[in-house]
């Protein structure tokens, strides 16, 4: 250490800890973190990979600063999960214990003695979820100055995860409104394994920034020099080896039908060499939904029990109970016995589990960010590498494939989020949609907090001083009518703004503290009958199409209240395997994609299988012409391939909808049906000269705008531009348009 800087400004018994941990020097992120941090002036942000040290990076200096504090003081850590919370606890108690500083874990299942305790001295670290600190926000709003009269920093954990989100711009709302009552601006430390762009991530996290607040260090870790390796399996999708008949005249019969006869060959395979190379290791299988959790966890499962070998196989993912979680985290742990766990998103994010050898995609990961976060969890020893195999299962070809299929849609996309994820590039945070949904439910929580505000005052903590900025004095005005009509809000002859009977209701409840609701799913019907459900996060119209259990279906009514879509059978021929109905894909994987398709050289990284797909996929792509054209007019059809992301895909399809054409959004391109190019032509260069709809109207057609927990309760306007500001992008879809235009893209098919 003689050669570090930071460490001798570190405190003395800080510094005999860390001799006596056994470390031989501080780690990039920690020697650039001291100084800044322990001036206690500015904002911080740490990016650095899993396992990098970021929490002693923030705690190291900030438990000196607190040791050299006179006064009492106290630290705010927020976390997404309570899990996290735990495992920090364990992290910080040895260290804060011999320093005398108070480790305190506030959530649903620490007792009431424990946080009357820090009410009543309120000293040390405070570890909190974003819920627990909104209940304390709530319940103690009169006592908050005294409580944090000596807060000395806030401290994110896991800041990726809160942007973009209702929960993300609840916890913006608290910081906010801690630092109201303090009136004092408190340094904020943000910690992130994956930032797609800083600037934005540290807009975040001071939204409000202006010469009154303080500066802000953004430090990115160098420490990159881990070993990437890389796999890419390709599998043909072959029907099962019964067909449906069949497996209804066996079952008619009273025989058994095994579950590996209803699956595709593909995916055994894909299960046989899950077992074959990771038994005897730790390991996480990510599939894309949790019945592919239930189902590849299962045939692992089945797989240890024909070879007669102990279970390795966990699933984990958010609708099971916590118990059955808690018991695949617990095998991850212990090092007695090797586990792998099969999860969502769900194992994403920092919960102690280990180190695990590598990490399993199966199918394209929700995103670049997503999958880097996921890597992270790999070759975290020193001299271990971070391991990747991708499993991409796509269609077998016949006359009648469908153009996402003939390209391989699946694979590409894989292939190009592993290529963007080598170039250390991730998705921006969203960071600009309105969330109105969380305005209303911070809007009840602030009047509990304070017994009552006026409009004004409402206005003034969280619209224009506060985090939903993006609202107008009159349009929160027009908010809070519609509140009054739902007896949500009441008035009293003071002016005062108080809870009606509908608001009491709310309050009362424990769930009311989330912003978030848990992920619903949308039921899929057809003449009275379920065919299941799934996630939808494109925008629904009458007559717009979904594909789901291997067809493609019509959509002739809509609830969004129940969550039921009422669909008929659609005769549009073959649907693609690859439905595209997950997260949304950004412009420069789409980009990425396509440059993909463009190249000739093979890929170091895939198998023979895959690299034979990817041939196929390149050869559809040059006979489709799509190297030069972005339109193929075929069968009195229209496709168009802007390769963009899904914000610009979903709104030119709204758009040229409501012009009357027949659309379908196939991920790739735009399917326009019983259209000519020279209609559509018309319709675009119109559309750029300011006949394009407006955004109401945009959003009037779509029937699913109902996406976050109090959406239900906004008036219909501000329901329509609440959805635009987070699904569609009509600046970027007319600059597209216009670059159509200008290129005379369209001259050589009129």
């Amino acid at each position: 250490m003689s050669d570090s800087q930071a460490f001798s400004l570190l405190d003395g018994r800080i510094q005999k800890w860390i001799w006596e941990a056994g470390w031989s020097e501080l780690r990039d992120a920690q020697e650039r973190a001291v100084a800044p941090i322990l001036a206690g002036d500015r904002d911080v942000i740490i990016a650095a990979a899993t396992a990098a040290g970021k929490t002693e990076a923030a705690f190291l200096p900030i438990l000196t600063r607190m040791l050299q504090q006179q006064a009492l003081s106290c630290v705010l850590y927020i976390s997404p999960l309570k899990a996290l919370i735990n495992d920090q606890w364990d992290r910080l108690e040895g260290l804060c214990e011999t320093l005398e500083i108070p480790v305190i874990p506030w959530h649903g299942d620490i007792s009431g003695s424990k946080k009357k305790r820090f009410l009543k001295e309120p000293r040390g670290i405070l570890l909190i979820t974003p819920e627990s600190l909104e209940a304390l926000l709530m319940n103690h709003g009169h006592g908050l100055a005294g409580i944090f009269a000596g807060l000395s920093y806030i401290v994110v954990d896991e800041l990726h995860a809160f942007l973009g989100t209702e929960r993300g711009k609840q916890l913006q709302s608290l910081m906010h409104r801690v630092e109201f009552a303090l009136k004092r601006p408190v340094p904020r430390i943000g910690l992130s394994a994956t930032l797609g762009d800083m600037g934005l991530a540290a807009t975040y996290l001071r939204l409000n920034a202006d010469n009154n607040h303080p500066e802000m260090d953004i430090i990115v870790s160098k420490d990159s020099s881990q070993e990437l390796q890389v796999q890419v399996k390709g599998y043909v999708k072959l029907p099962p080896q019964l067909s449906d008949q069949e497996i209804l005249t066996k079952q008619n019969a009273g025989h058994e039908v095994k579950l590996e006869e209803t699956l595709s060959p593909a995916m055994l395979r894909v299960a046989d060499h899950l077992f074959s190379n990771l038994r005897g290791q730790n390991n996480l299988i990510f599939p894309n939904s949790r019945a592919q959790v239930e189902l590849y966890a299962d045939l692992l499962r089945r797989q240890s029990e024909r070879n007669r070998v102990p279970n390795e196989f966990w699933p984990h993912h958010g609708s099971l109970s916590k118990e059955i979680r808690s018991e695949a985290e617990t095998a991850l742990k212990q090092k007695e016995k090797p586990a792998s766990a099969v999860a969502t998103t769900t194992l994403e994010l920092g919960i102690d589990i280990g180190a695990v050898k590598s990490i399993a995609q199966i199918g394209p990961a929700p995103s670049v960010a997503s999958l880097r976060q996921r890597l992270g969890r790999s070759g975290r020893r020193k001299g271990e590498p971070a391991v990747l195999r991708c499993y991409c299962l796509e269609s077998e070809l016949d006359p009648q494939s469908t153009i996402s299929d003939l390209l391989h849609e699946g694979l590409i996309q894989s292939i190009a989020q592993i290529r963007l994820l080598v170039q250390s590039w991730y998705e921006p945070p969203l960071v600009h949609g309105l969330h109105l949904s969380t305005l209303i439910q911070q809007l009840l929580s602030a009047i509990a907090q304070y017994g009552g505000l006026t409009a004004a005052m409402a206005w003034q903590l969280l619209c224009d001083r506060g985090p939903f900025k993006g609202l107008s004095q009159s349009k929160f005005a027009q908010l809070l009518r519609s509140l009054g009509e739902r007896e949500v809000l009441v008035q009293d002859s003071s002016g005062l703004l108080l809870h009606g009977p509908l608001g009491e209701k709310f309050i009362s409840h424990y769930s009311f503290y989330a912003a978030f609701a848990s992920e619903e799913e949308f039921r899929l019907v057809t003449e009275g009958k379920s065919l299941g459900s799934l996630p939808i996060t494109r925008p629904l119209e009458l007559n717009s199409y979904l594909i789901f259990a291997g067809h493609r279906w019509r959509v002739t009514q809509v609830d969004p209240v129940a969550k039921v879509i009422e669909v008929v059978p659609d005769k549009g021929g073959k649907p693609p395997e690859f439905d595209g109905l997950g997260s949304k894909v950004h412009d420069r994987v789409r980009e990425e994609m396509r440059q993909i398709l463009l190249e000739h050289t093979p890929l170091p990284f895939i198998d023979q299988q895959a690299g034979d797909l990817l041939n196929e996929a390149r050869q559809a792509f040059l006979q489709l012409r799509l190297d030069q054209e972005v339109v193929i007019q075929a069968g009195g059809h229209v496709r168009l391939f802007p390769w963009k992301g899904d914000w610009v895909m979903d709104t030119l399809q709204l758009a040229l909808s409501l012009k009357g054409l027949k659309v379908i959004n196939e991920g790739l391109c735009l399917l326009i049906r019983e259209a000519s190019v020279n209609q559509i032509s018309d319709l675009l260069f119109d559309m750029t000269q300011g006949a394009f709809p407006s955004e109401s109207k945009l959003t009037e057609a779509v029937l699913n705008k109902l996406e976050a927990k109090w959406d239900w309760l906004l008036p219909e306007p501000l329901l329509g531009e609440n959805y635009a500001s987070h699904n569609l992008d009509i600046p970027a879809t007319l600059r597209y348009m216009q670059e159509l235009i200008n290129q005379d893209i369209f001259a050589s098919y009129l």
